[in-house]
This record gives C-alpha cells, structure tokens and sequence, in this order.
C-alpha cells in the first residue's frame, strides 16, 4: 500500500507552493481556520457556502475551532474580518481517518456571516458534475511556501491542473476514490498544495469542486481532493438541518 499522509495543519502558517500572492479579497469565499488541539495551534482551510456554513476537510476537526471570514493576512488588522468560534460541525458518517475517505465536514457559523464584497459565498457543482482532466483549477490557501516551513501570512493561489484518474490510482493504489475524490497536481513537480492548506476548495470554472485532502509525504505530485459533487445531496442535506436548529419552537 502506497504510504500517505494527509496535508496535516501545522503551527507554523505558510503559503502555497510554487504560487503567487492572491489579489486581497479577491477570493471573498476563504475561510481561515486556527484550530487548538493538546500539541498546540494549527491551522486549515475553509470556504463558505452559506451564510451560515463552511465547508472543510474533516481531518481538520478539532475541540476548538476558530474561524475567520474576510481574510487576506492573518496577521494584519483588517476591517473585513469576522470571526467565529465554531460550537457545532457536522463530520461525514462514513469519514476514515486512516484512508482519508469522505473526508468532508461542514462548520455551522452562529451568528450568519455578513455578505459583503469581501465576505461571499462559492457555488458549488450539481450532484456528481466532473471536471475533465486537463481543466486549470485554482487552489488558495495559507499553508508551507516549500517543503520546509517557509512562511507568510497573506494568501497565496496556485493553478493546478485535474489529472487522470489512472494517475492517483496507480499512486496512491486503493486508497483513491474515483467516485469521491479528485486527482490533481502538476506534472513537473514545481506546483502544490501543502501543509496548511487543508480543507481549501479547489475552484474549478467557477465552483468549489474539491476540498485539499491529501497527497504522499515525500512527494508534491500528485495531490488528493475531495469531490465536492459526490457529497452535494449530503451537504444540503446538513444545510438544511442547520436551518431548522435555527427554528424557534413551536
């Protein structure tokens, strides 16, 4: 069995490999997410898809998550932010953490985000629509700059192309799932997502088709995402429980 890891949040912040600094609030959709677990504070990735939700990797759950909309810098004061901390998040029921399958979670902001021009919702494909591989797909995040923890704190992007999915199979054997995750990455090794960047979307023609899930430790091709239109029935469905949670009794 091919030896994977997931693109684990780490304390240090990073950026993108291989990318270039993003437009500031150019990708209004971003969610910063600083998590605190017993070996200290990481971070994650994040996008909303509602005002009321975001959508992430669910290796990235943890006791206390802090989420944090309008982001362009992580350090810097912007009045764009808005923060929150996360009391409730829906994990996938079928989630493994030992082969990373399904690994999708949905974070129930409380109170809504307010939509601005930097705080906006990413579409998402219809139930099991694919992107054909070759298509150029954007990835943003504030992990690693390199395979050693070089680091910023604004946000980078990244174009990474969809791949075969004979590629991701003959890598990563039969922890790749055709039907739930998509195989990505760039053939000369120079482009990537990395640690930190989990749980970003992979923004495709203009829709949040994957989530960063993982790739191998030694290696920057090719990388994992989850598929975002296989699980669309069971985000709308979680949608929909979170707006009847928000119901006043009757």
């Amino acid at each position: 069995m091919a030896h994977v890891i997931p693109t684990l949040p780490i304390s240090l912040p990073g950026r993108i490999i291989g990318g270039q600094e993003a437009q500031p609030h150019s990708r209004p959709y971003m969610a910063y997410l600083s998590i605190g677990s017993e070996s200290g504070r990481h971070q994650c990735g994040g996008f909303l898809i509602h005002p009321y939700a975001v959508l992430s990797a669910a290796h990235c759950v943890a006791v206390n998550i802090t989420v944090t909309l309008g982001v362009h810098s992580i350090e810097k004061e912007e009045r764009s932010k808005q923060k929150f901390h996360i009391s409730h998040w829906v994990i996938h029921p079928n989630y493994s953490g030992d082969t990373l399958a399904n690994d999708i979670m949905l974070l129930k902001l409380k109170p809504k985000a307010k939509l601005t021009k930097r705080v906006s919702r990413v579409p998402l494909p219809r139930h099991n629509e694919r992107v054909k591989p070759g298509t150029i797909c954007k990835v943003a995040g504030w992990g690693w700059t390199s395979t050693t923890p070089d680091k910023t704190s604004v946000l980078m992007e990244v174009d990474l192309k969809v791949q075969s999915e004979d590629i991701c199979e003959k890598s990563f054997k039969r922890n790749y799932l055709r039907e739930s995750m998509i195989c990505c990455g760039d053939e000369d090794g120079k482009k990537s997502t990395s640690r930190g960047d989990s749980g970003g979307p992979l923004v495709c023609n203009g829709k949040a088709h994957g989530i960063v899930s993982y790739g191998h430790r030694n290696r920057i091709f090719p990388k994992v995402f989850t598929r975002v239109s296989y699980f669309e029935p069971w985000v709308r469905e979680e949608l929909r429980k979170f707006a009847l949670q928000d119901l006043p009794d009757s």
